[in-house]
């Protein structure tokens, strides 16, 4: 098995067992009209692994919009696509990496040459989110994944890195890496503790039902 299949193995494997989150919760952001058009193809498509690539391919902004749970969700099929060069526009290679390091470029006008600046440092918008940065916001976004899933995005990581003979992307994953997905794969909670968790909460609810019900 190659570097390549091993990754996808691991990616199925990490991600395989989630369930679908239902319909109602897959659109995380409802500003405008873009996040619905979006996120609508995805309802009711409850085996990511049976997702066409074009789908994926035609949807490159849905990422953007998926609520935590449908983004958890759906991320893998991304993933794979990608994997195995199905994707023409989409790059979910940049969600996972973008606010890790800075990017600057010139813009020249007439009488003046702008530092534009995008990345960790940079802030997202003052106005509405005060001194978040996109750093703040890379690692509160991307802290759905459990333990297993981050050790696959890990796996996909490098695995990018390497394929990648020109090095484009090198630095951004790298900082990536090294600020928040190395972490995340040793010490992100695991995905029994998750099951766990859901269970006592299961667990209590029924308890509280049944005083309840006793009651009346």
């Amino acid at each position: 098995m190659n570097d390549k299949e091993a990754v996808i193995k691991a990616i199925r494997e990490a991600f395989g067992p989630n369930e679908y989150p239902g319909d109602r919760f897959l659109q995380g952001s409802f500003e405008g009209e873009e996040p619905y058009t979006e996120i609508e193809p995805f309802k009711g498509r409850s085996d990511w692994q049976a997702i066409p690539a074009a789908l994926l391919d035609a949807h490159y902004s849905a990422p953007n919009f998926f609520s935590e749970a449908g983004l958890r969700f759906f991320l893998p099929a991304y993933l794979i696509a990608d994997l195995q060069d199905e994707l023409q526009t989409a790059e979910p290679l940049y969600l996972l990496v973008h606010g890790f390091c800075d990017l600057a470029v010139e813009h020249r006008l007439k009488t003046r040459i702008f530092v534009r600046k995008t990345g960790k440092t940079t802030f997202i918008n003052p106005r509405r989110y005060g001194a978040m940065t996109f750093y703040d916001y890379a690692r509160c976004r991307l802290s759905i994944f459990t333990r297993e899933e981050a050790q696959a995005i890990v796996a996909y990581l490098k695995y990018k890195s390497e394929a990648d003979p020109y090095h484009l992307h090198q630095e951004a994953i790298e900082a990536a890496l090294n600020l928040y997905w190395l972490e995340r794969a040793a010490q992100a909670p695991t995905a029994e503790s998750l099951k766990q968790h859901l269970a006592e909460e299961a667990e209590y609810l029924a308890a509280l039902t049944s005083e309840a019900e006793g009651s009346g």
